[in-house]
């Protein structure tokens, strides 16, 4: 028994998820990529050459089974400690035992994104040395999460959510298996394909409603499952990967047009806790970087609804960005403006920053006024269709084009109006040519 578990429960007062832990990889639902005969995971396993590994997967989908496999199959010593609760000194402790017994030992962690670097940093001697074997469990990016040594000395799997096939085979294996609810529970086939629905490819969630169900009434209908499971448990975490990969989706949905997909995946973020604000902050940037100038009313739409939110907060903010979302999604595109802004600002960083011209200086004392600041700046106003043909930049940028309008939306407007410019202009260069 590791040093962190207290005695086990009695088989008949463990959790039915507990119960129903897989025995053998022939007993494993999902994960077929790990599991199955011919994967490179199981190949290891059984013959004994699993080197470190960090599973990485979300919730209910079998990293701590997998990990008990191992043990099992290697016939190892296995210890597993929780990151939220061990310490320096409790891996010190495994280690030290591991490396006077001499005897195969698993070290299992886990939720490993939870220990800090020092707490990573103790086990690394042991896990370069061979002293134990780490298995690490977690649910978020381990790239992010695991410092690059301990990350580089293992090898990473990632496991997926359960296909609802699958979920609907674990709940059907525990209602009859002796191990679980053995015959004793009968279920509609709705209940069993709601219950199927809830548990959102999460194993142990979908067991752990069942056992709930089960508690109430031995015969199982979609009113025992209302009744008992008030609504899904919504997968997100705002601070981890999930967060970026749910912002990216919406972002890209909008800029693709499919408004459907855009308020989904804005449902998605709202209804698992992201702060509506963020939201509106990057509404307001897909108005500027991916519609701009081809719909200026996106950016007013943007900020209006950024000011709703904040004005009347959630849930009711949570339509005004709805109204936001849907219309940059619907909004003609063009990222000209992005792609001017970016040129621009690329020109400042790698060319000469070369003083302003000084016809377009401003001239407040008598000073400048002497050395010719705004000397020959042409007040556009005075020229027929407020339009002169100056000098406005440096000559080492004199010549660069940044922003090139698109021929969509309000932009092909813009577009007429910058050709009349540039006639403008290059007929006053040539007027200055003939000087």
């Amino acid at each position: 028994m590791s040093l962190f578990e207290e005695e086990a429960a009695p088989a008949g007062l463990a959790p039915l998820a507990a119960r129903m832990r897989p025995r053998t990889f022939d007993e494993f639902y999902g994960q077929r990529h790990i599991v199955a005969p011919d994967a490179v995971f199981r190949r290891a396993v059984e013959a004994d050459k699993l080197s470190s590994a960090i599973l990485w997967g979300p919730p209910g989908v079998g990293k701590t089974t997998l990990a008990e496999l191992v043990a099992s199959v290697s016939k190892s010593k296995f210890e597993r400690v929780s990151a939220v609760s061990a310490g320096v000194a409790d891996l010190r402790r495994i280690t030290e035992s591991a490396r006077l017994s001499r005897r195969k030992t698993i070290l299992f962690v886990d939720e490993i994104h939870r220990f800090n670097k020092g707490q990573q940093d103790a086990i690394l001697p042991f896990v370069e040395d061979g002293t134990v074997r780490l298995i690490g469990a977690t649910t978020e990016n381990p790239s992010f999460e695991v410092n690059p040594a301990l990350l580089s000395r293992c090898r990473v799997f990632v496991l997926t959510a359960l296909e609802d096939d699958e979920i609907r085979r674990v709940l059907e294996c525990a209602l009859t298996d002796d191990r679980g609810l053995d015959n004793q529970v009968k279920i509609e086939e709705a209940a069993l394909a709601a219950l199927v629905n809830l548990a959102n490819g999460d194993a142990r969630s979908g067991l752990n409603m069942l056992e709930l169900c089960a508690a109430i009434s031995d015969e199982i209908s979609v009113d025992v499952v209302s009744s008992a499971v008030q609504q899904r448990s919504i997968l997100y975490d705002k601070n981890g990967e999930q967060h970026f990969d749910l912002i990216s989706a919406l972002h890209k949905s909008v800029r693709g047009s499919d408004v459907d997909a855009s308020l989904y995946w804005l449902a998605r973020m709202l209804m698992g806790g992201e702060d509506p604000l963020y939201l509106a902050r990057r509404v307001v940037r897909m108005a500027s970087e991916d519609v701009g100038l081809a719909d200026p009313r996106a950016l007013e739409i943007a900020i209006s609804a950024q000011q709703a939110v904040h004005f009347i907060g959630m849930p009711e903010g949570a339509l005004a960005l709805a109204q936001a979302v849907a219309y940059m999604a619907l909004a003609p595109k063009s990222n000209a403006l992005y792609s001017a802004y970016k040129a621009a600002a690329t020109d400042v960083e790698r060319t000469r920053n070369d003083p302003v011209p000084i016809h377009l200086r401003n001239a407040p004392t008598r000073l400048m006024s002497d050395l010719g600041y705004g000397e020959g700046y042409k007040y556009a106003h005075e020229y027929e269709g407020g339009v002169v043909a100056q000098v406005n930049r440096p000559e080492s940028v004199a010549n660069h084009e940044y922003y090139v309008p698109t021929d969509r939306g309000w932009e092909a407007r813009v577009r007429e109006r910058m050709a009349q410019i540039q006639h403008i202009y290059a007929e006053g260069a040539k007027n200055e040519d003939k000087r």
